[in-house]
């Protein structure tokens, strides 16, 4: 049975570390499936929760899953950003080699100066988005109360985002993997969305 599965995948203390572990790296490894094992440990906690609305043990909490992928967001931007802080001029000329991270650098910085943030919420949901933001800020050396902040506010986003897709997807579609499954579309909906509006010329 589905729920069977997804409580084999989600069962037990460990999903937290796991989850964790999958965000911080994504910050380097974008392609980790970060975002699929959120909304499956999501989707088994609402499967978990059931009729009764009694929770056992081995099932994920959907708001211990939204904290630890929050933290472990936040303090991936923050690993990222400190390497690149030290970078030096290595990381400058592999930033001004690339069109597109110069472009990024530059309105990121734009945005700081400005004290809106907006862009790192949006770089969180798109494909490589935090990466290309973070490492920018710490190339860029944007301070650290400039920057931190708004990367605590698009990992809670995010992770709540992600953590709801899965639990209501479940709660209104049944806990099967048709439900998980849209849930993954509405997240990369979401992040093809985020793309679009980042690679725009600011107004």
């Amino acid at each position: 049975m589905v729920l069977d599965s997804l409580g084999e995948l989600a069962a037990g203390p460990w999903i937290y570390a796991t989850v964790a572990l999958s965000v911080l790296l994504d910050v380097f490894v974008p392609v980790l499936p970060s975002g699929v094992l959120v909304i499956t440990a999501a989707t088994a906690a609402a499967a978990g929760s059931g009729a009764t609305g009694h929770v056992p043990q081995d099932v994920p909490s959907a708001l211990a899953l939204i904290l630890s992928a929050a933290t472990a967001s936040v303090l991936g931007d923050l690993v990222a950003y400190r390497l690149a802080w030290r970078g030096g001029e290595r990381l400058d000329r592999a930033i001004a080699r690339s069109r597109r991270l110069t472009s990024a650098q530059e309105r990121l910085g734009e945005a700081l100066t400005r004290g809106g943030g907006a862009l790192v919420v949006l770089a969180r949901f798109a494909p490589a988005g935090r990466s290309v933001v973070s490492f920018c800020a710490g190339a860029a050396h944007r301070r650290a109360r400039d920057f931190l902040p708004w990367s605590a506010l698009a990992g809670l986003s995010w992770a709540a985002y992600s953590v709801a897709l899965g639990y209501y997807g479940a709660q209104w579609l049944g806990t099967t993997w048709l439900a998980t499954l849209v849930s993954l579309a509405a997240l990369f909906g979401a992040g093809a969305g985020a793309g679009y509006l980042m690679r725009r010329r600011p107004t």
